[in-house]
């Protein structure tokens, strides 16, 4: 099981852009691998996708204890190597203690960490962080670095300071403008977004073979120690149902994993887009409205009457559907005052600051969709915009600062709020998600 971790000073440092090359150029060499995001993001695993051609899963330590942890990169781990992204800072987390980081992710799996610092403007200094980010936990994990944004002339006096810091340099990274990454408020442009990405990842690929050590990269990922790998579980239900999902540049935030269990407890998943296509697939039995970015495709959206009147017909005749954030979002009367589905009353409207931001814990106020009262999974929200109506069905506790609030409607054929479930931190939700949709296939 070889595998590294691409970690980061902050946010903004390049570990995304290197991870893409890195992925980019261990493809090209015709190497089996797969790759892992730390924390709840969903938009880095697009591009690792793009990268490789497969899927890219997440490693949460907020939603996943140790054990599930190392099953689930176990499960999903690369033929000849794994590569980790961190998330944030290395040590940053769930207040100041870093809870929940992507220390943790390294911990938890036990796996060589190679730190990506943008050495832009930086010399002797760089010594004092690589020593302060090496030390700074017990076992860090910590043993190479990668220098981003600075030529490849710099190498050589960039490695003699991280040599006595007792970390290996593996290369110098240039900036370059042509291959960067937009972003908005929400967050990065995704993927799907960028008309050249291929091109893009094979030009990142080149430079990661031209600027960094990937013989040296393969060698530290092969030093990676054995790991004892627990069963974690097994499907307990296992249901013939098809469940229409909906996948378009309008919805594309979700957790493979989500995916991957729906379909071992026997689900078919019909994709649809909402934005193109004139009405729900045929016999489906139960409807998954996901995250994304419906505020940027409302005409389209709200333009495509018969798709919102067949969505609204069956969620309000009893199909089971399950929406978060921007599939929540949709299912209101507008957003921003842009017709949409009418099946919650109130409106979704932007914000100037992003809204109840952070990892929650949802306990169910009520018998619904995914189990009786008092079921608990944990959640992350991530969302600018905000409802009129968010419901009081559920109530939220935000891990960050134990602040309780209400939210999510529950009916028993229905689950829609702005928190983003992980069915793994609680597969009853999806076993019962199951059951429902089966019982709505046997009243048919």
């Amino acid at each position: 099981m070889n595998r590294l971790l691409i970690a980061g000073t902050g946010s903004g440092c390049g570990k995304t852009t290197i991870t893409m090359a890195l992925l980019a150029a261990l493809k090209a060499r015709g190497l089996g691998v797969s790759s892992f995001k730390c924390g709840p993001d969903y938009i880095d695993p697009m591009f690792h996708r793009e990268a490789i051609g497969i899927p890219s899963y997440n490693l949460d330590p907020f939603f996943s204890e140790d054990d599930q942890l190392r099953s689930l990169f176990a499960v999903h781990g690369g033929k000849d190597i794994s590569v980790m992204e961190g998330v944030m800072g290395f040590y940053d987390g769930i207040g100041i203690e870093g809870r929940c980081s992507t220390y943790d992710v390294a911990r938890a799996t036990e796996t060589p960490v190679v730190l990506v610092i943008n050495a832009k403007g930086m010399s002797t200094s760089l010594g004092a962080m690589l020593a302060g980010f090496k030390g700074f936990k017990e076992n860090s994990r910590i043993q190479g670095v990668i220098f981003n944004g600075v030529a490849s002339g710099m190498l050589p006096m960039l490695s003699a300071i991280a040599e006595k810091q007792g970390i290996r340099a593996y290369g110098c990274f240039p900036r370059m403008e042509e291959l960067s990454v937009g972003s908005r408020n929400l967050g990065l442009i995704t993927a799907g977004e960028i008309e050249d990405i291929r091109r893009i990842i094979a030009e990142l690929g080149k430079l990661a073979e031209e600027n960094l050590d990937i013989d040296g990269l393969l060698q530290l990922a092969a030093s990676a120690a054995d790991i004892t790998v627990p069963s974690y579980g097994s499907v307990a239900v296992r249901k013939q149902v098809r469940i229409g999902v909906a996948m378009d540049k309008a919805f594309c935030f979700r957790y493979q994993d989500n995916l991957d269990l729906l379909e071992a407890m026997g689900a078919e998943l019909v994709p649809f887009s909402p934005m193109t296509d004139s009405a729900l697939p045929d016999d489906i039995h139960a409807l998954y409205l996901c995250g994304g970015y419906p505020e940027l495709h409302m005409d389209a959206l709200s333009g495509n009457q018969s798709m919102r009147t067949s969505i609204k017909t069956k969620i309000l005749s009893g199909l089971p559907t399950f929406a978060e954030c921007g599939g929540f979002m949709y299912l209101h009367d507008d957003i921003d005052g842009v017709p949409m589905c009418g099946v919650i009353s109130g409106s979704s409207v932007r914000k100037n600051r992003l809204q109840r931001f952070g990892y929650v814990t949802l306990t169910t106020g009520k018998d619904g969709l995914f189990g009786p009262a008092g079921s608990r999974i944990r959640a992350h929200e991530f969302h600018y915009f905000d409802s009129s109506n968010n419901g009081v069905d559920c109530s939220s506790e935000k891990a960050s600062n134990g602040t309780v609030y209400a939210c999510c409607h529950v009916t028993d054929s229905l689950f829609a709020g702005y928190p983003h479930l992980y069915f793994p931190a609680n597969p009853q939700f999806a076993e019962n998600f199951i059951r429902k949709a089966a019982d709505y296939a046997a009243s048919l």
